[in-house]
């Protein structure tokens, strides 16, 4: 049997998908067309995980300066997550902001790496290469 996550934490999650921050639409403009795919703001009880790849089980959480001062509580989480099989993938949204394309390559690569190197980009198209005629 399923077990039923709490509404309240389902109800939170919506609210906070529906209002992202700069850093959150960023990243997920980046990484939205990639597969496997990613979810915004997952509810692993008792958290919200801001984003994640559920098949590479990568939980990838974009702190604010409000995390400056809750470093035993991130940590807490963290120790949580990884309790439960995910790997943790913690950027600061300054830094996201400042290289949004870094940012999604480090988290993509990230994820090829949880699914052992599984490449996440499309593979290159026959563009400029000659076609050989087919013999009968």
């Amino acid at each position: 049997m399923l077990r039923r996550v709490d509404p309240r934490l389902t109800a939170r999650a919506r609210e906070l998908r529906n209002n992202p921050t700069p850093a959150e639409l960023a990243i997920w403009h980046r990484v939205a067309r990639f597969r496997p795919a990613f979810t915004r703001q997952f509810v692993e009880a008792p958290f919200i995980i801001d984003l994640v790849c559920r098949k590479a089980k990568l939980a990838i959480e974009l702190d604010g300066s409000q995390h400056i001062e809750t470093v035993e509580a991130d940590a807490r989480r963290t120790t949580f997550l990884e309790s439960q099989g995910w790997r943790v993938l913690r950027l600061w949204n300054s830094d996201v902001l400042a290289n949004p394309d870094g940012a999604g390559q480090h988290i993509l690569s990230t994820a090829a790496e949880c699914l052992g190197g599984t490449h996440p980009h499309p593979l290159p198209s026959r563009e400029g290469r000659a076609r050989r005629p087919r013999y009968r």
